[in-house]
């Protein structure tokens, strides 16, 4: 993960070949006064089985209170992009893109919602948390119905 700002801003960029080539970028909080969610919503993340190879599809949901860093849109969705060839299991994948983040930002509080859509019969939701929420702070729900089939 490369902490120089906004390397990705400007130009045509690949999709990185995998996430340990992805390079996350953050930029200064313009508010670093003030408690706030900033959320990300990535509808279509998709991973590879390890075992299988088989396509993994997910819908994840970040949302953080920044301290004194934002990502930057632009390289998260590049560092998104490159589990597309990725073998991890979901667990793996969510608590990867959590830990990266909170690496890269220290923000006052994460948390990360990873609703995997079923394979084999059988969805998998993995949800993580770093840091406390400060009181006070609106978190709206994630927005992403419990998994129905054909119910």
């Amino acid at each position: 993960m490369s902490k120089k700002p906004v390397a990705a801003l400007g130009h045509q960029s690949a999709l990185p070949a995998s996430p340990d080539d992805a390079k996350l970028d953050r930029v200064p909080n313009p508010h670093p006064d003030a408690d706030y969610v900033a959320r990300f919503t990535a509808p279509e993340f998709t991973s590879l089985c390890p075992v299988t190879g088989q396509p993994d599809f997910a819908h994840l949901v970040i949302d953080y209170v920044p301290d004194r860093w934002l990502v930057e849109s632009k390289s998260l969705k590049l560092y998104l992009g490159s589990f597309r060839n990725h073998g991890a299991f979901h667990e793996d994948c969510t608590l990867r893109i959590g830990k990266d983040i909170v690496g890269l930002l220290k923000p006052r509080w994460l948390r990360i919602g990873g609703y995997f859509y079923p394979r084999g019969g059988m969805p998998i939701d993995v949800f993580w948390q770093s840091g406390k929420l400060p009181a006070g702070v609106w978190v709206p729900d994630q927005g992403v119905a419990p998994y129905r089939g054909r119910g």
